[in-house]
């Protein structure tokens, strides 16, 4: 929800597969993390109806690989990770084109938030409207300095419309979402930690490699057991304490006679690295 300017991209590579022009992805050489990247720089990244359908497809085809157990959410642009709505498309929107658009829109943000391993976003420069939301619906938060946050729809006459006035409480607590909301105030990065908008801050231009780092380090252990954790972490938001622990039971169940499993125990008591056969 920005003004755009001008940006170089990058080509496509080895390990790298296109989603449309302006979302990739991008795999390590053992399959286990891979890279999300908005890449549409002469727009700051901004999302339009089709930038939205690629994100959307690029996340379906990231569920179904069973090699993947990290994602890392990130963007070629120096200045931006993603400015939110792409404002000047919707300027010449009838109303039946905004609702035309909704769907992809929904579906590119849910499909962040329900991929199955964990993700995390390598944020720098802004993140703002839609373009936070998109970082909100990831498991951790990883940013440098650069980064501004915040969701300022209220100032353009909409409401956050990407998961934010859900995730956002969640995050930070129901009063303070409520503020950064009705203020449509943009928070700089060190406030933002202070908030536990983001949950860790890297140094200036080094948040993609910590992202990935800690990626790396999240993907050595049990994809069954990632899944699982991720499964009851995000089922159990917002459940009383009883009912939670039924779905953390149920996640229990459905590991505690994997393969994973077995061979986690295996390995431990053999002092070596486990093999993951992710069954």
């Amino acid at each position: 929800m920005d003004d755009v300017s001008e940006g170089e991209g990058v080509s496509e590579g080895v390990g790298e597969e296109r989603f449309g022009e302006w979302v990739a992805v991008r795999r390590e050489p053992e399959g286990h993390v891979a890279e999300l990247v908005l890449d549409r720089p002469k727009a700051m990244n901004a999302v339009s109806t089709e930038m939205a359908r690629n994100i959307g497809d690029a996340c379906a085809a990231l569920a179904a690989d069973r090699r993947v157990r990290a994602v890392v959410l990130s963007s070629t642009h120096e200045r931006a990770f993603c400015v939110g709505a792409d404002l000047k498309e919707r300027n010449s929107f009838s109303d039946a084109d905004l609702s035309r658009q909704r769907p992809y829109a929904r579906a590119a943000y849910t499909g962040v938030l329900e991929l199955p391993m964990p993700t995390i976003a390598a944020v720098h420069g802004f993140a703002l409207g839609g373009g936070f939301e998109l970082a909100l619906s990831c498991d951790l938060i990883v940013a440098d300095p650069t980064a501004v946050v915040g969701l300022p729809e209220v100032s353009v006459g909409v409401i956050p419309g990407g998961g934010g006035t859900q995730l956002l409480p969640r995050r930070v607590g129901a009063a303070r979402a409520a503020e950064l909301v009705f203020t449509a105030r943009r928070v700089e990065a060190g406030e933002a930690r202070e908030m536990g908008l983001v949950d860790h801050l890297a140094a200036r231009g080094e948040d993609r490699a910590e992202a990935l780092e800690l990626a790396r380090r999240i993907a050595a252990n049990s994809p069954v057991g990632l899944r699982a954790a991720k499964r009851a972490l995000r089922t159990g938001w917002g459940m009383n304490l009883r009912a939670g622990l039924e779905v953390e039971d149920a996640a229990w169940r459905s590991v505690a006679f994997s393969g994973d499993r077995a061979e986690g125990v295996a390995a431990f008591n053999e002092k070596r690295a486990p093999r993951w056969p992710g069954e």
